[in-house]
């Protein structure tokens, strides 16, 4: 069976379990676990002249902004949790989901980097700022089955090592 729960160092924060809005959605909506601002076009640039007068390179120019939803997610072994942008967004607000399409593979939950937290990563194409208010709806997850081939010829290790890009290069 599949089930919601709250991340750890989020049980104080009101975080609200993802939900369906109908009877007949797909998709558990998500909602950010805080207030979040997604820099826009300006405000990236003004990031990159601030790192060149600093000459500090590292900037967050071209980076997406993360954004907590404060869950994480039990499933079964052979399922996956697809995480997706909702349809308003990039219309109406000109946001992005970086990752195209978020997986959540099932031993993400409680991973030892950041317990499995879900998190949404997001792009503003726009040239302002877009603040995301805490329990705003910001993504929807749909469960889904997978097949395997019957030589996988894969590379597993032991356990999970880790959140965002942590499975390998």
């Amino acid at each position: 069976m599949r089930e919601f729960y709250v991340a750890k160092g989020w049980e104080d924060k009101n975080i609200n379990l993802p939900y369906r809005t109908t009877t007949k959605s797909a998709g558990y909506d998500f909602e950010a676990a805080e207030k979040v601002i997604i820099p826009g076009l300006l405000g990236r640039f003004n990031n990159l002249l601030d790192g060149l007068l600093n000459l500090n390179l590292e900037t967050s120019f071209l980076k997406p902004t993360l954004i907590p939803t404060g869950i994480k997610v039990r499933m079964q072994d052979d399922e996956v949790l697809h995480l997706y942008n909702r349809s308003g967004n990039p219309l109406k607000r000109l946001l992005l989901l970086a990752t195209g399409v978020g997986v959540i593979d099932s031993d993400y939950f409680e991973n030892i980097d950041n317990d499995g937290h879900i998190y949404f990563l997001f792009w503003n194409l726009g040239i302002a700022d877009v603040v995301i208010e805490k329990g705003e709806r910001i993504g929807q997850g749909i469960f889904n089955k997978f097949l395997l081939t019957r030589e996988t010829n894969d590379k597993r290790t032991k356990t999970r090592e880790g959140g965002f890009g942590h499975s390998g290069k």
